[in-house]
């Protein structure tokens, strides 16, 4: 669990200790503001794509081979990063150092996986949330301290050391053997509703996570005012509201369930992303007022997160216990192709009360699909 918290921390810190340097990165590459945003929608896609092939090489090579791989190409890549002056190469490595985060992400998932299912996962799980959440707040926050972006690659270059050093002092499941092919097993899973609703639940859940993130540091720096290291400080705040949601699903798996934790999380996102709308409608609010407003309610999307994703992945997961691998994998794909979907609109989207729409929209779907899990 300590490893798995680790390589969790190192992928979802590759974003948050990012952020506050975009405007840096729009600067010092000569690039716009939508190609300096697009450099955080490639490292979403390139988690995503190739996420189900991670969860073949993890049940046939065995889940530590698959590891290193995944975590080698992370380390090199961000290790590149810190000497690359070119734009395109900038997008490129982004893709590549997504690829290696998503893989090592996922297959530590997998790893975690194997050692049970059902209110049990939704724990565990709800630990590698904390593991995501000290790295959604303090990653900003060094981010904030860091300024540049170099040194951001840097402390992610010897993360992802790190990461490799502790995949080889564990004992990790070796190759399972499973004679079936990759694609017709997929497909198997695919076709268990039980499995898919609360999947894609989790993606719409992660996908607003992920467009707030993006939208936030031109929104706090340009619109509010703050300095990068000010913008970096609120890192920790946004940390402690997804922290107090994972904390909810590890104590109350037990006692409520996963399943009414999932719709609790979705239904808190609901609400704070319509009054997120409300608050880029009302006219002539005072700055300060509207600062604090927002930062309420990007904590309160933040906490109905943490509460949804890994309460609806533990709930996905556990209706396929024949293939758990490729169910975790399959799982993490879904998610991150609709967060890398919404990653991708979210470049398009420079109006405020334009995103909150896409926010509260994204975050209704997810509510809409558990409630139909629950009525059924």
């Amino acid at each position: 669990m300590a490893v798995a918290c680790l390589i969790v921390f190192t992928a979802q810190m590759a974003t948050t200790i990012y952020l506050p340097a975009l405007p840096l990165i729009e600067r010092d590459f000569g690039v716009s503001r939508s190609v300096a945003a697009l450099s955080v929608s490639l490292f979403v896609i390139g988690a995503a794509a190739p996420v189900v092939l991670w969860g073949r090489a993890a049940d046939r090579l065995g889940r530590r081979a698959a590891l290193l791989a995944s975590l080698g190409l992370f380390a090199v890549s961000s290790a590149v990063l810190i000497v690359t002056t070119s734009p395109t190469w900038l997008l490129v490595l982004r893709a590549l150092q997504g690829i290696g985060a998503g893989g090592a992400a996922i297959i530590a998932r997998i790893a975690v996986r194997d050692l049970g299912d059902g209110d049990a996962l939704a724990k565990r799980l709800s630990v590698l949330s904390i593991a995501f959440v000290t790295a959604l707040g303090g990653g900003q926050f060094a981010g904030g301290l860091i300024g540049g972006w170099q040194g951001g690659f840097a402390v992610l270059t010897a993360a992802g050391v790190l990461c490799v050093i502790g995949t080889l002092t564990i004992p990790l499941r070796k190759s399972s053997g499973e004679k079936m092919g990759m694609v017709r097993i997929y497909l198997r899973i695919l076709a268990v509703p039980a499995f898919l609703r609360p999947t894609i639940a989790a993606g719409l859940g992660f996908a607003t996570i992920v467009l707030l993130q993006e939208v936030a540091p031109f929104v706090f720096q340009r619109h509010f005012g703050l300095s990068v290291e000010q913008y970096g400080s609120l890192g920790l705040l946004f940390g402690l509201a997804y922290f107090g949601g994972a904390l909810l699903v590890n104590r109350l798996a037990a006692r409520k369930g996963s399943p009414w934790l999932m719709r609790a999380g979705a239904l808190v996102m609901t609400g704070a992303g319509a009054l997120t709308i409300a608050l880029w409608l009302v006219p002539a609010i005072p700055l300060t007022a509207a600062l604090v407003t927002f930062i309420a309610l990007y904590c309160g999307i933040t906490f109905g997160q943490a509460a949804l994703f890994p309460s609806s992945m533990a709930v996905a997961v556990s209706e396929v216990p024949a293939h758990d691998a490729y169910a975790v994998a399959l799982c993490g794909f879904v998610a991150q192709s609709i967060a890398g979907v919404a990653a991708t609109i979210a470049v398009l989207l420079h109006e405020n009360v334009l995103w909150a729409v896409v926010v509260t929209v994204l975050s209704l779907a997810a509510f809409l699909l558990v409630r139909v899990r629950a009525r059924e």
